[in-house]
């Protein structure tokens, strides 16, 4: 499914061996774009820890007949017969056409550390060898999974419908702007063609996209667009939406085809980066639905879609840069159905990609530097809403366990915050991580105040300064069972500051015999930058006592 955009189960199954005597050899898929055939091997144990750190014996590799099976024996070196899948995947390379012109390649699913490439080859036959350790499959295989982006488009063909279309096909122009020379073409594609690219493509078509589609954010406009492709039989679709905007290296209609009013458009590398929230609805519209309903629904329904051709004018210098700049003005200058806001915007920074995936592979957390990126694996059940941090959290979080507590409760943190260059140093995440855990201790109330939540992230730098542990494994256990005893702590401290800091006392008359009294006014104290200084002074010189 990641790898080769196999979405349907039963395709996937078809191509697993794994059974008695299947000849070492797990699984395959002949890939007839790349001229690759690929055969699979799974040694993974099947307990967490082993999967985890369990390796597996160079001699295991051994089992694998691969020359032995392609040579075309029916039986394995003892004289058992092998198993049907295995005479499948034969028949199947036999019948491919061009098969002369393959090469094989051997994945192997399993912990193999410290083996060279060459003596892999060697012990599989002279064969090239891909390792997917345990570190591998989380990232290159599970993480794609859960924020759908699991197959890249390179090469995307889209049936068009020339039957009303009097001036042919397209709209083409060329456009010259300060970031590159490009080809605009426009063009209305039947809705089901971009109904079926998203629902295969999911968020990896979205990559440069301010944000990814909105499971719940612009529910008006999802219903709109549902009502309009279910409840009509006309096509007023293509009058009321706004369409969608395509980012390609390179495309092409072709409208001789050998089918009457049809034509085709292929797009090379292809993003969409404005309406997004409009292919992501009429996805769910087609998943929803068997083929013969989707084909109903959507039957004489268009969408506009125009498609930006970069020319690669620096001879392929610099085309990333150049590309990512245009598609912020493009996104920056274009209305879309649902707004664009500027944290959205920020979200494509470099930083924030690397921020997600180390914090991902490092603590099994996900940060969601976009919008609803993650709202597939919500959907699909494969993660939960606790694992999934909002990116103005993850940055309210790092700062206070830094002690910057006010800015830590400044507003559209994300939008403005410029990223230290040491974010990404363990230490610091490491940090952040406990400070997530000791967060989710002592955060009980779903909408804090603004004092509450101040108080909240001073709490949080307490619990950094006096318990975070050396050792990760300590980190869950150590925030569990030190959350109790860090709110007596502050307890202690706000009375001492109450006792000691002058500056927030107030004094006024008693209503009923007159006599002065004095009182504390927390409120005042919480909000002034006395407080982030309080706790920083307090915590530090409690810590520096249990260190002593």
């Amino acid at each position: 499914m990641v790898s080769f955009g196999l979405l349907d189960f039963c395709e996937r199954e078809h191509l697993i061996t794994d059974n008695f005597y299947d000849g070492g050899i797990d699984g395959y898929f002949i890939d007839t774009d790349c001229r690759k055939i690929f055969l699979i091997q799974s040694k993974f144990r099947t307990t967490e820890r082993n999967f985890n750190s369990k390796e597996i014996a160079l001699e295991e590799l051994l089992s694998m007949e691969i020359s032995r099976i392609l040579e075309g024996h029916q039986t394995d070196e003892v004289g058992n017969e092998y198993n049907g899948k295995i005479k499948q995947m034969v028949r199947e390379i036999g019948e491919t056409d061009g098969i002369a012109r393959y090469k094989y390649e051997v994945v192997l699913l399993a912990n193999l550390m410290r083996v060279t490439p060459e003596r892999l080859k060697r012990l599989t036959g002279g064969y090239p060898v891909e390792v997917f350790d345990y570190d591998k499959c989380y990232e290159k295989l599970v993480y794609p999974v859960i924020c759908g982006t699991y197959f890249n488009a390179s090469d995307l063909n889209i049936y068009l419908d020339l039957s009303n279309k009097n001036a042919g096909s397209k709209i083409s122009y060329s456009v010259k702007t300060e970031h590159a020379e490009c080809e605009i073409t426009v063009l209305f594609v039947p809705t089901i063609e971009i109904a079926r690219v998203l629902k295969k493509y999911k968020n990896s078509i979205l990559r440069h996209n301010p944000r990814s589609y909105l499971e719940l954010e612009g529910q008006k406009v999802n219903q709109a667009i549902r009502e309009t492709i279910l409840g009509k039989n006309t096509n007023e679709f293509a009058l009321f939406n706004n369409g969608i905007t395509m980012i390609s290296d390179e495309t092409n209609i072709n409208e001789r085809i050998g089918q009457r009013n049809k034509a085709q458009l292929a797009v090379r590398n292809p993003q969409i980066i404005n309406g997004g929230q409009t292919a992501y609805t009429l996805s769910r519209i087609y998943e929803e639905r068997s083929e013969e309903e989707a084909e109903k629904a959507f039957a004489d329904k268009e969408v506009l879609l125009k498609v930006i051709t970069l020319a690669d004018s620096n001879g392929g210098q610099n085309i990333d840069s150049e590309k990512i700049r245009l598609i912020d003005a493009i996104s920056t200058a274009t209305n879309q159905q649902t707004v664009v806001i500027g944290a959205d915007r920020a979200s494509n920074k470099q930083p924030y990609e690397l921020i997600q995936s180390t914090v991902f592979l490092r603590y099994g957390l996900l940060f969601e530097r976009k919008r609803g990126e993650f709202g597939d694996g919500l959907r699909m059940k494969y993660v939960s809403e606790h694992q999934i941090i909002e990116r103005n959290l993850f940055i309210r979080i790092h700062l206070a366990t830094r002690g910057e507590i006010t800015k830590a409760s400044q507003k559209k943190l994300f939008l403005n915050y410029e990223t230290p260059e040491n974010i990404l140093d363990d230490r610091t995440l490491d940090d952040f991580y406990f400070g997530y855990l000791c967060f989710t201790q002592l955060e009980k109330s779903r909408t804090p105040s603004r004092i509450r939540q101040r108080a909240l992230f001073g709490q949080i730098y307490a619990m950094t300064q006096l318990y975070r542990p050396q050792t990760l494994s300590e980190f869950e256990t150590t925030a569990h069972s030190k959350a109790a005893d860090l709110r007596e702590k502050w307890k202690a401290f706000v009375e001492h500051i109450a006792s000691t800091n002058s500056k927030f006392i107030r004094i006024f008359p008693d209503r009923t015999t007159d006599e002065l009294r004095t009182m504390f006014v927390y409120e005042n104290w919480y909000r002034s930058d006395d407080f982030e200084i309080d706790v920083k002074k307090y915590f530090e010189e409690a810590s520096q006592k249990t260190a002593q």
